[in-house]
């Protein structure tokens, strides 16, 4: 059995009461003079998911990763699917609290920059920088394809959403290096404790709602996704790993060109791609990373 990884910088967990609901966060202490980093994790993640890229940043500005509503150690919302918009409402509720009079650095990964891009274009002074780590938005939904998806959530709906369980956390980190190779033994060793809990059963089940792994009724729009990004007023940095995950997951559903038209619209934006990297960036080379983002937000 691998040794997990030690983190070098250790954060505390704190719970808050959200929209109703019971909200976690991993909160990294730091200068207090320094702009407030939030960090929001992809699909199927969970907050701990950024211990390698805490650990990396030279400085010691005050961190803070939310777990999404569902995930890791926050509560399922009860309802029969997750969408966007209430996503969108706890990052809100969240800073609120945490940063009421300033606008803080927000560095988001997958589903959590979708997340991002959207609040920054709806929330703009909220916002004084924006770091968005492969998270594309989804393809456009033509009305033409509404009933059908619909009739597809409908039907999900009629049998209880399930996720597998692993036998042993050695199972779980197997399954997250089958999933992504570049990712180390110790990492691995290390986020299977945080991306599991043992039930009664005695087996390791992820921290997620399952239904999250249902699809969702209410369709993608480009044109409303293009008009939120022109509203983004931060400076906004997308950095993506050369694996190229966009072609790779969705191919000519979302091509490389839709992206580059929506992109197009983000009023100050730079962009980076990372070398021996796939879409977990911040698993793959954290130190890189770490640099890339401090260089930005610097």
């Amino acid at each position: 059995m691998t040794a997990p990884y030690s983190p070098r910088r250790l954060p505390t967990s704190r719970f808050e009461t959200l929209r109703g609901l019971r909200a976690h966060a991993l909160q990294w202490e730091g200068d207090a003079r320094r702009p407030l980093r939030v960090l929001l994790h992809g699909w199927m993640d969970v907050a701990a998911s950024f211990q390698f890229l805490v650990d990396a940043f030279a400085d010691d500005a005050p961190v803070l990763a939310i777990d999404w509503r569902g995930f890791g150690d926050s509560a399922p919302s009860g309802a029969d699917a997750y969408w966007f918009a209430d996503y969108a409402a706890d990052l809100d509720a969240w800073l609120h609290l945490l940063s009421p009079d300033a606008p803080v650095d927000l560095i988001a990964h997958s589903m959590g920059g979708n997340v991002a891009m959207l609040y920054a274009g709806v929330r703009p002074e909220r916002v004084r920088r924006l770091v968005n780590l492969e998270g594309y938005g989804l393809p456009d939904s033509p009305p033409a394809a509404a009933p059908e998806r619909m009739r597809r959530w409908l039907d999900e709906l009629q049998a209880p959403a399930q996720l597998k369980p692993y036998p042993s956390l050695d199972a779980v980190a197997a399954r997250l290096r089958k999933t992504n190779p570049r990712l180390t033994a110790d990492k691995a060793a290390w986020l299977a404790q945080h991306w599991t809990a043992q039930g009664a059963d005695g087996q390791y089940h992820l921290k997620a709602d399952p239904a999250h792994k249902r699809s969702h009724a209410v369709p993608y729009r480009k044109a409303e996704a293009l008009a939120i990004w022109a509203r983004i007023a931060a400076p906004t940095l997308l950095v993506e790993g050369e694996d190229d995950a966009l072609r790779l997951f969705w191919a000519d559903r979302y091509p490389r060109s839709d992206l580059e038209e929506r992109l197009a619209v983000v009023p100050s934006l730079q962009q980076h791609r990372l070398a021996d990297c796939g879409h977990m960036l911040h698993h793959d080379q954290p130190e890189a990373l770490a640099q890339v983002i401090e260089a930005f937000l610097a």
